[in-house]
């Protein structure tokens, strides 16, 4: 099992940043994809960046250029550091890990978090 915990979400203006961050614990040595997906009301979710165990990453469209993935797998930390942020990606961002490559297929994603709020004001 695997557990994950977002943190980092807040209330911030448009064009401000915020970095989100995703703590796991448990039997991480499993773990080949970890990703994050935002899910706005009245949305389905989408995958918005995810990373492979060999570094490869992916980003959504919407947000290739603002968003950036980093991880410290020494401490099992994953951030999305978002710049430049919009109206657009509000939601509630979730933190999911994956025993097999995922990328944005959220139904390959063994592991998810709570999510932490984000809104961003015109």
């Amino acid at each position: 099992q695997v557990q994950l915990v977002e943190s980092g979400g807040g209330s911030v203006q448009a064009g401000g940043s915020l970095r989100l961050s995703c703590a796991a614990t448990g039997d991480t040595h499993n773990i080949i994809s970890m990703g994050w997906f935002r899910q706005a009301p009245g949305k389905e979710r989408e995958g918005v960046a995810a990373i492979q165990r060999d570094n490869t990453m992916r980003y959504a469209d919407s947000v290739k250029g603002r968003f950036t993935l980093s991880r410290d797998n020494a401490k099992d930390m994953l951030y999305l550091r978002m710049d430049n942020l919009k109206p657009e990606d509000t939601g509630m961002y979730y933190c999911a890990a994956a025993r097999f490559s995922a990328y944005f297929t959220a139904s390959l994603y063994d592991y998810w978090g709570r999510g932490t709020q984000v809104t961003v004001s015109s």
